[in-house]
């Protein structure tokens, strides 16, 4: 199992934007001391959310301040974007950084985002699937050539510079619906789990990854499947229920699950053609209680607790570990770094 970490760069009250980047960016190089295999950064615009608008940018910078690590985009937005430029972006910092790229791509689901980009929702599947194929071909391909609905190619295009990793950098795939993980594990492309689905489902989206991809002759050997999971390790469990219940007290959920940030189709109030799934999370609040979290949801608890979920989730068929330890949680900064050298010296040896 690889340990890897989220970054949300949620912009907490009071906290400028470069505080929350001098912040996570003095995390990310303990992260590296203490062995953790990579990172993960999220795409947000217009909400302190999320306050990095472009993963690109940040990534390289993390490049020069790291030597190992795995640079993760947890994800690309692919449909805010045109997919020569994404191509190009990620390709630099592929070379930039010696070939450390992993690029996590998903379709989004913030109505706002959409809204100010004068883009529609409802096209957001049809647009990924065409920014997909035109990142994959320019990656692998001289003189590519491209047209569909959104995005055509005017002439041949040979890219430069190409990624460092051959054939390219590996692609992740953010999966909510039971749709997109046989769409893609059709396509031998890996999944990034629901980060907000109980272990039971994440167990059956890699299930059906598995058999869907035998079934298209994918070879499975050497992909990473990815279990993105709300972290914490205490000293004992009974500490851990108690850190938990006080995390989720202070935490307002309407921050995140609200109609800015619902895929919502604003003439009719429910969820966009397409996003069907994310109804009742995003329009009901995905509110669940502390035992369902503890339970179901969340790798929490003492040290033989949480190394019991990681094997759970290893045998699930999962081989990295994206571990959100407090994204939306205002921790001191030296609060936040005890966490990470105690899971490192508790979790992490179990599995190395």
């Amino acid at each position: 199992m690889k340990f890897s970490t989220f970054h949300l760069f949620h912009r907490f009250a009071g906290q400028s934007v470069r505080e929350v980047y001098d912040y996570q960016i003095e995390i990310v190089e303990l992260l590296e001391e203490l062995g953790f295999d990579g990172v993960w950064v999220a795409e947000h615009h217009f909400r302190d959310y999320g306050a990095v608008p472009d993963i690109f940018a940040l990534l390289a910078n993390l490049a020069a301040r790291t030597e190992r690590l795995r640079l993760g985009t947890g994800i690309v937005v692919l449909p805010l974007h045109n997919p020569i430029h994404v191509a190009e972006q990620a390709a630099m910092v592929d070379v930039l950084s010696g070939g450390r790229l992993d690029l996590g791509i998903g379709r989004g689901y913030q109505s706002i985002e959409f809204e100010n980009f004068g883009l529609d929702l409802a096209e957001a599947r049809d647009r990924f699937d065409e920014c997909l194929d035109v990142i994959l071909g320019l990656w692998t391909k001289d003189a590519f050539e491209y047209k569909g609905r959104f995005h055509e190619t005017r002439r041949p295009l040979t890219l430069t510079p190409r990624p460092e990793q051959r054939p390219h950098p590996p692609v992740h795939v953010a999966a909510v619906s039971p749709e997109t993980v046989e769409r893609y594990a059709a396509r031998g492309l890996p999944i990034l789990a629901d980060p907000a689905a109980p272990f039971r489902k994440i167990a059956r989206a890699a299930q059906t990854w598995y058999e869907t991809a035998a079934a298209n002759g994918v070879d499975t050997a050497g992909i990473e499947l990815v279990a993105s999971r709300s972290v914490y390790v205490a000293a004992t469990n009974e500490q851990a229920r108690a850190d938990q219940e006080r995390f989720e007290a202070g935490f307002d959920r309407s921050r995140i699950f609200n109609v800015e940030s619902a895929p919502v189709d604003r003439a009719t109030g429910r969820a966009a053609k397409g996003f069907e799934f994310y109804q009742d999370r995003y329009l009901k609040g995905g509110s669940v209680d502390n035992d369902f979290r503890w339970d179901h949801l969340e790798v929490i608890g003492d040290p033989e607790r949480v190394i019991g979920q990681v094997q759970a989730i290893r045998d699930m068929g999962f081989r990295n570990l994206m571990c959100d330890f407090g994204s939306t949680r205002p921790l001191p900064l030296e609060d936040m770094k005890r966490v990470l050298r105690f899971f490192a010296a508790e979790v992490m040896p179990a599995f190395r």
